[in-house]
């Protein structure tokens, strides 16, 4: 009897790890438990053990966007503007068949976000069908300089339930010239007040046509801008 509580404790554990989700452990996103080269805790805060799950499943509201209000007191990764930056995976985690993910930046405490990087319909996934659990791109050079700017990764998976996926990292950029950025906004699905896309069920074009018609945004706002000109 005791081994066979042991076999079933260890395929318990083994379901948990299978069916884990996708999550960011580098840069690190806000409280990441399993992060690399996390800041020092805002005080009063804990570790937060599941910034895999989604902040939305089948149209219910699990999270806010960003999951937790308050920064790290220090930035977790130095960015500069116009260089390759690099994102890191989990390798625990489930890809539910790709799906599309965006990459986008904050001026603005999380309230608006601007994409600066896309990877649609086969997110976790190279041409040859191999699993991918980091990503390298270029930081456009004219992003603004920020101490304070946010990184958000946001995943629509294309298999399994309705589901939504953020992770939000502090970070710093440096090395531009340019006051403002602009590209297209954000997309959020399968959250409530936003559109519900269905199951891919092999149709790697289900929701495309929301991030191609996603409206463009400048960030800084006005004000924002007045005040980094104001700062240098």
């Amino acid at each position: 009897m005791l081994r066979l509580l042991h076999i079933c404790a260890a395929l318990l554990c083994y379901s948990v790890v299978i069916l884990a989700h996708m999550e960011v452990i580098n840069p690190c996103p806000r409280y990441n438990a399993n992060g690399v080269n996390c800041p020092q805790l805002p005080p009063g805060e804990t570790l937060d053990w599941n910034t895999n799950a989604p902040i939305a499943s089948n149209m219910v509201k699990l999270q806010p966007i960003c999951k937790h209000a308050t920064p790290w007191p220090t930035p977790a990764a130095y960015w500069k503007a116009g260089t390759p930056v690099f994102v890191e995976f989990s390798t625990h985690g489930s890809p539910h068949d790709g799906g599309h993910c965006e990459w986008s930046l904050s001026y603005d405490h999380g309230q608006t976000f601007v994409v600066v990087h896309r990877k649609l319909s086969y997110c976790f996934y190279s041409d040859e069908n191999q699993l991918v659990t980091n990503y390298t791109f270029t930081l456009p050079a004219d992003v603004p300089n920020s101490d304070s700017a946010i990184l958000m990764w946001s995943w629509v998976n294309a298999m399994g339930n309705r589901e939504f996926y953020t992770n939000c990292a502090d970070i710093a950029i440096s090395g531009s010239t340019s006051a403002s950025f602009t590209g297209p906004q954000v997309t959020i699905l399968n959250y409530p007040g936003y559109p519900e896309i269905p199951e891919f069920l092999g149709n790697y074009s289900v929701g495309l046509s929301y991030y191609e018609n996603a409206p463009l945004i400048t960030v800084p706002t006005a004000s924002e801008s007045d005040a980094y000109q104001s700062a240098i």
